[in-house]
């Protein structure tokens, strides 16, 4: 079972993020957050109604709350990073949130095996590489990789935080509603005080109806990894979980390349390649 739900974990969270990145080339990044991560509100709260998710109400939802205000700002650096540079840099960089673990564990007393050193030399050896050729082509911006590394950051906090504030099938659907409704609420606000001070929130011409549906799968599709994740980590050994889940960069590569024909210089492939292995190393440490 876990090996099944991390898996699917892979293949929802490397679709959503082409997706998302599509999206937010010619629509607004904040826009794409805040209509993608609403439109998963209304079917959560029938989901939890009809599982009787409420009586999983407690104090653990706290978890889910600041899941909810931590998630729409990775989400947001991670599509402007993606809007930014190349899908097959972007994507693997942002497995490094599988750091986060492995520095809550330092913080609390553990010490790293050699393992885990390698894994933190090859994951930053992997940064360097993806964002520092500059002497031919178009190289990968820094913006984009402090970004990405942002994202990263905050999706390595939501995925700890989302596994925290359930126990249960019927509390998973609850803590997703809450860090949805949490979520939306953040980013409508923010994107709200964006326009009121010029920032258009949708594209010149609207948006394309090709659009809405494409929002439609983002949303449900990064929810739906959140909860195939949470299972998997809950049935069986996290290491396995977080190392098969953070195959999505995989899924996303190969969208990109096989739709956008996207092309590498070697070295930043070398980097981004490095930056995966780095990030399994610390997983299966």
């Amino acid at each position: 079972m876990t090996a099944l739900f991390a898996l699917a974990t892979s293949l929802l969270w490397g679709l959503a993020d082409f997706g998302g990145g599509l999206l937010t080339r010619r629509t607004p990044a904040l826009t794409v957050v805040v209509v993608s991560q609403t439109i998963a509100v209304p079917l959560l709260g029938a989901i939890v109604v009809a599982t009787g998710g409420w009586s999983e109400a407690g104090p653990r939802l706290w978890f889910a709350c600041a899941a909810g205000l931590v998630g729409p700002v990775a989400v947001l650096s991670f599509y402007k990073a993606l809007a930014l540079g190349p899908m097959g840099v972007v994507s693997p960089l942002a497995t490094l949130s599988v750091a986060v673990p492995v520095g809550v564990g330092l913080f609390l007393g553990e010490r790293p095996g050699l393992v885990q050193v390698a894994g933190i030399a090859v994951s930053v050896t992997g940064v360097v590489l993806a964002g520092g050729p500059h002497l031919r082509r178009a190289p990968v911006q820094r913006r984009t990789i402090l970004l990405t590394l942002v994202a990263a950051l905050g999706f390595g906090t939501v995925f700890a935080l989302i596994t925290e504030a359930s126990t249960t099938v019927p509390g998973l659907f609850l803590s997703l509603f809450v860090q949805r409704v949490t979520s939306a609420v953040t980013g409508g606000t923010a994107l709200l005080v964006a326009v009121r001070r010029g920032a258009p929130a949708l594209p010149q011409g609207g948006l394309a109806p090709s659009s809405l549906p494409a929002l439609a799968f983002v949303g449900l599709a990064d929810v739906a990894a959140n909860g195939t994740y949470a299972i998997a980590a809950q049935h069986g050994p996290v290491t396995v979980a977080a190392v098969l889940a953070s195959l999505y960069p995989v899924v996303t590569a190969l969208a990109a390349r096989g739709i956008l024909r996207e092309r590498l210089q070697r070295v930043q492939a070398a980097g981004a390649g490095l930056a995966l292995v780095g990030t399994l190393l610390l997983a299966a440490a």
